[in-house]
């Protein structure tokens, strides 16, 4: 595995067409337009699966965010990537399926942009993760309910492209929910 300083993100327009590709603390720096992935992963009880960042990673670190995040390589589709990343971070593997794509732009803490065009992977698992601690420091499954409340009363826990999208996360599960 490249470190941070070797990866590289694929920058794209607002339509998510490919333009290039920009190392990735370069693009953070610059806030360039780029590709990204945010994965939901629910347990058969309804549960979202969360997971705290590593401490020590390079933005956000120790904050509760989705089950997974990263960026997609040159050579692999978002669903590939996903699937890769699903298993790299959580230890974990199960079929992921796209919902939706949003941008974002926002200035973090440390000086850093984070400017993605996410799109929004769900997917069903009862697996027990086996956090890469590189990458994770915790996990829980949380209610909605509770993770509603947790939001509303810390917002600071939380990762920014978490919060931007989990009330479109949380209607579209629902939604999905109603027809299984």
């Amino acid at each position: 595995m490249s470190t941070n300083n070797e990866e590289h993100v694929i920058l794209v327009d607002a339509e998510d067409n490919a333009l290039g590709a920009m190392n990735k603390m370069e693009a953070h720096e610059k806030g360039a337009l780029h590709r990204a992935f945010s994965i939901f992963i629910f347990n058969s009880d309804g549960r979202w699966l969360l997971q705290r960042r590593a401490l020590d990673k390079y933005h956000s670190p120790g904050l509760w965010s989705n089950t997974c995040c990263s960026h997609p390589r040159q050579d692999e589709s978002v669903i590939e990537a996903g699937i890769r990343r699903l298993n790299e971070e959580m230890g974990m593997y199960c079929q992921i399926e796209p919902q939706f794509y949003f941008t974002y732009r926002c200035n973090l803490p440390n000086g850093l942009i984070e400017h993605e065009l996410d799109h929004v992977l769900v997917g069903y698992s009862d697996k027990t993760p086996q956090l890469n601690s590189k990458e994770v420091y915790d996990y829980k499954y949380i209610t909605t309910e509770q993770l509603e409340q947790e939001i509303q009363s810390f917002p600071d826990r939380f990762s920014v492209w978490f919060k931007l999208c989990f009330h479109r996360v949380r209607n579209r599960f629902s939604e999905m929910e109603r027809l299984r």
